[in-house]
């Protein structure tokens, strides 16, 4: 018996690809499943956004401190190291100098980001405005 799976029904729709939708559909495709994110840009734009690139930042560039013995930030950052976290790898990665602070660069960030996303290969993106639970 050969087993059919439809990637359309048996994925997890993720809507937005920024931080947290990016490390969602991650996580998620890391443990076996499917995933659509859904990313609305550059089908519709924004005013803070300047890319379509995927977890672009678009305030600061810092993660806020990266002292996992002394700060409750940089704790939370060290526990995603041990998830395999995208983000953080993406982020370290692109680490900037800023004192005891994790800063990026925001371009090699999100286009590292992105490019991880896109090269899943339980991960499907769609572009498109999501106006309604798909």
């Amino acid at each position: 018996m050969t087993a059919h799976t439809n990637h359309e029904t048996d994925a997890v729709h993720v809507i937005g690809g920024g931080l947290a939708g990016s490390e969602a559909a991650w996580q998620i495709a890391n443990a076996g499943v499917n995933v659509v994110l859904h990313e609305m840009r550059p089908v519709r734009t924004t005013d803070a956004h300047r890319t379509d690139s995927l977890a672009e930042l678009v305030c600061s560039n810092s993660f806020r401190s990266d002292d996992a013995a002394n700060n409750a930030v940089g704790l939370l950052h060290a526990e995603l190291r041990k998830l395999n976290s995208l983000i953080m790898r993406s982020a370290d990665a692109n680490q900037v100098p800023a004192g005891g602070a994790l800063a990026v660069d925001r371009d090699g960030f999100s286009a590292a980001v992105s490019a991880a996303l896109v090269a899943h290969p339980r991960i499907e993106i769609r572009r498109e405005e999501i106006a309604g639970l798909p």
